[in-house]
């Protein structure tokens, strides 16, 4: 054990309580103060990493709103990343930067609680394992806190407070419904890959080549954008509005002062003039283009905007599936890529039609279309068995019950085999995803168990947990009572020595 005026004691005083000397009395509560804010932040910061952490597979939505909002492309995600990263070590290591850590946090939380409400559900999911590990570590702080405490009144607090949280902690498992604890027989088929925008983490986005790379993952469909050009020609094109080609294209360099705020504000053949390959390699938005041939960088650098017909023949060559959302339906969009669907020639149940406006009129002029929705009510109402909907908007009891009903269910954007594999659980019939390559590798979900063992290693930790916080229990009053007993001696032998 250090002694009082030990370096070691000197440097733990100085770097948490701002006190070289050994406080005493006010000065000693307000050092104690200072710790317990520190130590609040502390957790906090590591709280928000994690939560940074978990929302990993949604990053691309957060470099969306934030480009929609600065029109500057850049890996913002990332930027958070780093910034949440930076925080955390010095608040661990150091406890530094207090005001700015707890100024951070408030502004990240306020911005997922505004903007991306449905994170929250994605970190609820991943917090199922790991309370009774930390429950065992703060054990420590709380007999310590314990032992010190003089007061009976204080000291049965405490106690009352702890015992009813390591109650909590300890029986959580009988409300943990997770769909991972399955028998493996019982196990859904894998779900099916949907392209999200083609292969976008290998190659540009809403390229042919992106498409073609998707092929090679044995997806299912290509997802897509569909907008019309001012000679009405349907073409591939997530970016709309305001940002309109700014973030995929060179349209800045090839029409400087042009506007094009809208997609039909350029022809067909001015839209062919602009590459949609060399931002990728530029931004490497995936940190993935290190990975791509010196060929396969030279071809995606020479990316052009493909047409919808193009697609569709590639489709109808691969026998794969078309789903597309249409960006700008305010001049009959939906009339001139119907028809174009049409005179393409591929078989109408490769088309899944998801725009919900003029759905009526679709049906009527193309029937073999494959209906999908976005909302529930919406498929019941129209007796419809294809779901399209973002992969937190259902839990897993849901998924389940319209899995029985044999609706077919689809869900976006999935990139994380973590996540992937819940889904898998759950009974997911397909997702779609900017990560085929990486999912069309797994054979099985990252980890399942049967309930009987689930309950069993449960077990094990709550009886191993509740014998190391008794251990510590005891140590801790041992030492305390020590302390207290070296305490009286000093006392007892102040008496016989004389005094100055």
């Amino acid at each position: 054990m250090m002694s009082e005026d030990s370096c070691g004691r000197k440097c733990c005083r100085v770097m948490y309580s701002c006190n070289w000397r050994q406080p005493s009395g006010r000065k000693r509560k307000c050092s104690c103060c200072w710790l317990s804010v520190l130590t609040a932040v502390s957790l906090l910061t590591l709280f928000w990493m994690y939560v940074c952490l978990m929302a990993f597979n949604d990053r691309e939505d957060v470099n969306w709103k934030a480009f929609s909002i600065l029109k500057l492309w850049v890996n913002w995600f990332m930027v958070l990343i780093v910034i949440a990263a930076v925080l955390t070590i010095y608040c661990i290591l150091l406890l530094l930067f207090l005001f700015l850590g707890v100024v951070f946090i408030a502004l990240g939380t306020t911005g997922i609680s505004l903007q991306w409400k449905k994170e929250w559900h994605t970190v609820l999911l991943s917090l199922q394992m790991g309370g009774v590990g930390a429950l065992t570590l703060v054990s420590c702080l709380v007999f310590q806190c314990l032992q010190r405490t003089r007061r009976i009144a204080s000291k049965i607090l405490i106690m009352v407070v702890f015992a009813g949280v390591s109650v909590a902690i300890f029986l959580s498992p009988l409300l943990i419904q997770s769909p991972c604890l399955v028998e493996e027989k019982q196990l859904p088929p894998k779900p099916a890959l949907i392209g999200h925008r083609g292969a976008p983490m290998l190659t540009p986005e809403n390229t042919l080549m992106s498409f073609r790379r998707s092929v090679g993952c044995h997806v299912i469909a290509f997802e897509t954008d569909v907008q019309l050009s001012k000679d009405r020609v349907p073409y591939l094109m997530h970016d709309h509005g305001s940002h309109f080609l700014r973030r995929t294209t060179d349209v800045l360099h090839k029409f400087p002062g042009k506007d094009f705020n809208h997609s039909t504000n350029l022809t067909w053949e001015e839209l062919q003039e602009l590459n949609a390959g060399d931002w990728f390699l530029k931004t490497d938005p995936f940190c993935s283009v290190s990975q791509l041939s010196e060929q396969e960088k030279k071809t995606a650098g020479n990316q052009s905007v493909p047409s919808l017909l193009q697609l569709l023949d590639l489709a109808k060559t691969h026998n794969t599936s078309v789903i597309f959302d249409l960006k700008n339906d305010d001049n009959n969009d939906t009339i001139d890529t119907v028809n174009t669907i049409l005179k393409s020639g591929i078989p109408q149940d490769l088309i899944l039609w998801l725009p919900s406006k003029h759905r009526v009129d679709v049906r009527e002029v193309a029937p073999g279309f494959i209906q999908v929705y976005n909302d529930v009510s919406d498929m019941d109402l129209d007796r419809g068995d294809h779901l399209n909907v973002k992969y937190s908007a259902l839990s897993a009891t849901e998924i389940w019950e319209l899995r029985s009903r044999n609706v077919s269910v689809n869900l976006w954007v999935v990139n994380e085999p973590w996540l992937f594999s819940l889904l898998w659980c759950s009974g997911a019939n397909s997702v779609t995803t900017n990560a085929c390559s990486l999912l069309q590798d797994m054979t099985q979900p990252d980890w399942t168990m049967r309930p009987d063992r689930y309950r069993m290693i449960w077990i094990t930790v709550d009886l191993g947990s509740l014998l190391i916080m008794v251990t510590l229990f005891i140590l801790q009053r041992e030492r305390e009572a020590k302390k207290g007993f070296s305490g009286w001696n000093q006392r007892e032998l102040s008496l016989f020595l004389p005094s100055e």
